[in-house]
């Protein structure tokens, strides 16, 4: 299929999301081409989880006559199948990925959507052997028969991204993904972002951390209280004043090799 007329990753249009009495996101548009690569920033509570929430169908939109959502051309999914094409790597499994798995079984757990391989799990070797290539794409072989209890965080942050990438998925979701990581930690994930998106993977990055949007990534979608304020090219969109209205703070930005910082 050519390129133009691939459909997109993700459709919102003019969707409202209630989180119990409270609307969380209202009158969102939102449209994700299928190989593009987009960060999402927004402060705390601006609505960026239930974004999240919504996209990989945990939370769902109002009826309403004015609104549609799809996601790779589909607007009814079965969650497995959805989370095959879309790999996340969230705060929320990482709170999960903790005690005795190690990190095989948490890779292998991508194929039972679960975060461990329990009794009922059929492992077969084709599932081995998926798992496997993803530790070695991610250089991280040698975490493959350690516990999780035992793995620094960053260690375990990068074993979460194989999980996501062992089904070879068209597009992966981060969630803050340098959250609680040290600066070595950090670094390494930001660069496997990048060889990621250079190889193809489409990324969708949601974070209020500037730092976390990689060179590769040329789009910049901006939230507040629940909308859309802006989205363009990054170098339009990233701009310290726009930064500071977003933020309510006064801020300072630098950028450097593609790379941008906020202080």
């Amino acid at each position: 299929m050519d390129r133009k007329n691939r459909v997109p990753l993700l459709e919102f249009q003019n969707i409202r999301v209630m989180r119990g009495q409270k609307v969380a996101l209202d009158d969102f548009s939102l449209k994700i081409g299928a190989d593009e690569h987009v960060a999402i920033l927004g402060p705390n509570g601006c609505g960026k989880s239930t974004l999240i929430k919504t996209i990989t169908r945990e939370c769902y939109p109002v009826a309403l006559d004015e609104s549609s959502m799809s996601i790779m051309g589909g607007d009814s999914w079965d969650v497995f199948s959805l989370r095959s094409q879309l790999g996340i790597v969230s705060n929320d499994l990482m709170a999960w990925c903790t005690g005795d798995a190690c990190g095989r079984d948490v890779v292998l757990s991508g194929f039972f959507s679960s975060t461990a391989i329990y009794p009922n799990h059929v492992v077969d070797p084709a599932h081995r052997e998926k798992a496997d290539a993803a530790l070695a794409e991610l250089k991280i072989s040698h975490l493959a028969e350690r516990p999780v209890s035992e793995m620094s965080s960053g260690e375990a942050r990068r074993v979460l991204i194989a999980r996501a990438l062992v089904h070879r998925p068209r597009a992966l979701l981060f969630d803050e993904p340098c959250n609680s990581l040290d600066l070595g930690a950090q670094q390494k994930v930001r660069h496997t972002m990048s060889e990621l998106a250079q190889a193809g993977t489409a990324i969708i990055l949601v974070t209020h951390e500037l730092a976390d949007i990689v060179p590769e990534i040329q789009r910049v979608v901006l939230m507040r209280s629940g909308q859309v304020v802006a989205d363009g090219p990054k170098e339009e969109i990233l701009h310290v004043e726009r930064l500071t209205e977003l933020f309510g703070v006064t801020v300072q930005m630098a950028r450097r090799d593609g790379h941008y910082h906020l202080w």
